[in-house]
């Protein structure tokens, strides 16, 4: 049915392109400003582009698709009414590409071909979402979990099936990191103009991000995670302005960094030049283990006779660090709030994943519930937490959120990720889809360390680039597969 009267609509207006749909367009736009005026509803003039959104998206949604991209450095963060919250305009698009996806699988499903949905990496990615429908149903508050579990289903239709569709040659990739690369460097360049005017002070840096980022960490985050695809991306032009722009912009993005004045930050751009050593020469497997090793005796330690409560800081010398300098001096004294503030939620989260082991507390609940597991020795002066941030730990918020199974489920899926991407990588013969590879590989390694201290997969300065780098890694792998096939044949 719907697919149905989808068609209808594009033969009516698609179809029979001709001088009336100008006209009519045209019509519509001073109907709606002069119905505006007359009744002081002023958003009435909206509807004009918002029809003109439709009208595109019908005719060819990748436009819209890449129109999302070019926003999602510059979107802001609206509260609305009743508790709600969006990124705006980034989160109503990804809504409206949604049901736009969902319409032409009805129309071309038949069409389609089943690779990308049968792809071992897509397979252990729908158990993770099964999974995490299950703990939603289980929930210990219903009402939130599904605000979150339909936050998460948009977010991966659109930057992950939607995009496995759209991203198919050298040419879609080489859009994509342009439509980031531009906004990107222009909320750098005004952030730093504006941050200069105060002596680029480290007090004021959260001030300075707005209305593009919510914080300085989502800032440098966004800049960390796309610092490797601007670097690599050089190698596709010779002597030519493009590549001489892109280097400039490496400039500017170490400069936005070094200013944001972000740790994890600093680490992950490190990491990503040794992470292109390991895939290189194929060490993905040692590394893998080499850290799961490590982090199961850190928490075997911690956990050993209750070591942990040795963390337990110094209430009167923990405080808020207004210069950079003795901030990181007090990260290593263990008196960095922002530090000792998380480890006052991590305690806690081990807490929580005592009490509910199985199905965990439900997606989104962490905040809901957290306060009454804390230890007062580890409080802070800013654990009230009045703006309500999470727990600043992805893992450990999938370990309370979704139980223990959806922590392993997890972790299984980043680790098959990368080194599915490492084979792919070295599978690949094609020097441009090679570097494609790298890429996607280098922004997921670089997210998945991010994620050791902060919570935002679901956020739309992060979480896109992840699961737009998964497609990438599958729809490679399938050509792979393709080009192999005919060899053979």
């Amino acid at each position: 049915m719907l697919a149905g009267v989808f068609q209808n609509i594009k033969s009516l207006f698609i179809d029979n392109r001709d001088w009336q749909l100008p006209l009519i367009y045209g019509a519509i736009v001073i109907l709606s400003v002069l119905a505006a005026i007359a009744t002081e509803l002023y958003f009435l003039v909206a509807i004009p582009g918002f029809l003109l959104l439709m009208y595109v998206s019908i005719v060819d949604f990748k436009k819209i698709f890449f129109l999302l991209l070019l926003l999602l450095p510059l979107s802001t963060e609206l509260n609305l009414p009743g508790g709600f919250g969006t990124d705006f305009p980034s989160e109503p698009l990804m809504l409206g590409l949604t049901l736009v996806y969902f319409i032409y699988v009805l129309q071309n499903g038949k069409t389609m071909s089943a690779g990308f949905l049968r792809h071992p990496l897509t397979l252990i990615f729908l158990i993770h979402l099964g999974w995490t429908l299950v703990t939603t149903i289980t929930s210990n508050d219903l009402f939130i979990s599904i605000k979150f579990m339909l936050a998460k289903v948009w977010y991966v239709t659109t930057f992950y099936f939607l995009a496995g569709t759209i991203f198919k040659n050298l040419k879609d990739f080489k859009t994509y990191v342009w439509v980031i690369f531009i906004p990107l460097i222009f909320s750098i360049i005004v952030i730093n103009i504006r941050h200069s005017a105060l002596d680029f002070d480290f007090e004021h840096i959260n001030r300075v991000v707005h209305p593009f980022y919510r914080n300085h960490v989502n800032y440098a985050c966004l800049m960390a995670l796309f610092f490797p695809l601007i670097v690599l991306s050089i190698g596709w032009y010779k002597d030519s302005w493009l590549k001489w722009l892109l280097r400039v912009g490496c400039l500017i993005v170490l400069v936005g960094i070094n200013f944001s004045y972000t740790r994890a930050a600093y680490v992950a751009i490190v990491l990503a030049a040794v992470a292109y050593f390991i895939v290189h020469f194929r060490l993905m497997k040692i590394a893998l283990v080499a850290t799961l090793i490590g982090a199961v005796s850190l928490v075997g330690y911690l956990s050993y006779n209750n070591n942990y409560l040795e963390l337990a800081p110094d209430y009167s010398k923990t405080i808020t660090h207004k210069d950079f300098d003795n901030l990181v001096e007090a990260t290593f004294k263990g008196e960095d709030i922002s530090t000792m503030e998380r480890v006052y939620r991590w305690v806690a989260a081990f807490q929580m994943a005592k009490n509910e082991p199985l199905t965990g507390f439900g997606p989104g609940t962490f905040v809901t519930f957290y306060k009454s597991f804390t230890l007062n020795s580890f409080r802070t002066y800013v654990s009230d937490n009045p703006e309500n941030s999470g727990i600043h730990s992805y893992y450990l918020m999938i370990m309370v959120e979704q139980g223990i199974p959806g922590l392993v489920i997890f972790l299984l899926f980043v680790g098959f990720i990368l080194m599915k991407g490492e084979e792919i990588y070295h599978q690949t013969k094609d020097k441009n889809d090679q570097l494609i590879v790298m890429m996607a590989i280098l922004c997921i390694i670089v997210i998945d360390a991010l994620l050791l201290i902060n919570d935002m997969l679901e956020t739309d300065k992060v979480g896109p680039f992840y699961f737009m780098a998964i497609a990438l890694i599958v729809n490679q792998d399938l050509k792979n597969r393709k080009l192999k096939t005919s060899k053979n044949q």
